[in-house]
């Protein structure tokens, strides 16, 4: 009697791997889009720069003159919290700067919040 030989086959499935590529979205990275202003609603500074974003904003407190940091800020104002509330959009930015009284205080805010931004 000869004995039967059970030839098995197993079948190799291949896997396709799938290239998985992350986006640069919020979701992605948790971050927001930076929020540029257009011409009419950039921020004209008093001695004649044009800032469209808090990037252009945090470059500009680096070398403001006191003088014209306190036509935009003083005891009846903050132009600037205004105007990252009201055109860039960013409330909890705004908020913070309302108790900034200093070019150095209004840098330290906005750097704190740029990172919030994909830039």
């Amino acid at each position: 009697m000869q004995k039967k030989v059970s030839t098995t086959t197993k079948k190799v499935v291949a896997k396709k791997a799938v290239k998985k590529v992350a986006s640069k979205t919020k979701k992605a990275t948790g971050k927001k889009a930076l929020v540029y202003a257009n011409n009419t609603n950039s921020f004209w500074v008093n001695d004649g720069q044009i800032l469209n974003s808090l990037l252009a904003l945090n470059e500009a407190m680096s070398s403001m003159e006191k003088a014209v940091f306190a036509h935009h800020v003083n005891k009846e104002k903050h132009d600037f919290a205004d105007w990252v509330d009201s055109v860039l959009c960013d409330g909890a930015c705004a908020s913070e700067l309302r108790k900034a009284k200093t070019p150095t205080s209004v840098k330290t805010v906005v750097s704190k919040h740029l990172k919030s931004y994909q830039i």
